[in-house]
């Protein structure tokens, strides 16, 4: 309890008891092979350990970008629905929620509209809301899209200079190709083709792609890495072939 001033009403503050965590890395590899998600969860269980909260849920999201909108960040917007009164929103860094900061302050918004907070394992800002604290969530904020702007534009230009040298610009094959003997140029792989052709018919018939993810489990069909279908790569693929 804190008392706002002498003469003034008493007012009760709560302490927050219970967590929703959420972690995120970017890539279909990350993804698949765990690559930053189990540090994230052990940073994020940390902290609740730290601030005394009980971790009622972790939502994981794989393969998901961060410069995204939040209309295609279902997995976030679960975890912010899982909110109730009180919750904190339990993050390893501010970044794992986004790397533009209008989508970040959107996420916030929606979080404060249910009387929940985000904090970040991390620090940042986040463990008031006084001048200096939204201070410094704002700059953080800005320098996490300034460095996603900064790598995406470099990434472009040595993509594209690898083009000109006409070398192959990826370890990995895109989805339906395979490095053909000589290591450098791709050829079709059938299996992998029949099943992009299958999602692209699915997708057309207007299936979800949490449905397309459970059709192909249900049908035994392997993705490429021999792990079950989720959304998020379902979601890529189509990306990928577009």
């Amino acid at each position: 309890m804190r008392i706002a001033g002498r003469g003034a009403s008493v007012v009760k503050t709560t302490a927050p008891s219970r967590a929703i965590g959420y972690v995120r890395v970017s890539t279909d590899q990350q993804a698949e092979s765990g690559l930053g998600l189990e540090a994230q969860e052990a940073a994020v269980h940390s902290a609740a350990s730290r601030l005394r909260l009980t971790m009622a849920r972790t939502f994981v999201d794989g393969g998901t970008s961060g410069k995204l909108g939040i209309e295609d960040r279902p997995v976030l917007l679960e975890a912010v629905a899982a909110l109730r009164r009180g919750d904190v929103l339990l993050v390893a860094k501010r970044d794992r929620i986004g790397r533009d900061v209008i989508a970040v302050a959107m996420i916030e918004r929606l979080v404060a509209k249910r009387g929940a907070r985000v904090i970040s394992a991390a620090g940042e800002g986040t463990e008031s809301d006084d001048p200096a604290g939204v201070l410094m969530r704002r700059l953080i904020d800005s320098f996490s899209e300034y460095e996603r702007l900064i790598i995406s534009a470099r990434t472009r230009a040595a993509l594209a200079a690898k083009r000109r040298r006409g070398e192959r610009v990826s370890r990995f094959a895109p989805y339906g190709y395979r490095l053909a003997t000589d290591g450098r140029t791709l050829e079709a792989h059938a299996p992998e083709a029949a099943t992009l052709a299958t999602i692209q018919r699915l997708r057309a018939e207007g299936r979800s792609l949490r449905a397309i993810a459970e059709e192909l489990n249900a049908a035994g069909v392997p993705t490429r890495a021999r792990t079950p279908w989720r959304f998020e790569y379902v979601r890529n693929l189509l990306r990928g072939a577009a």
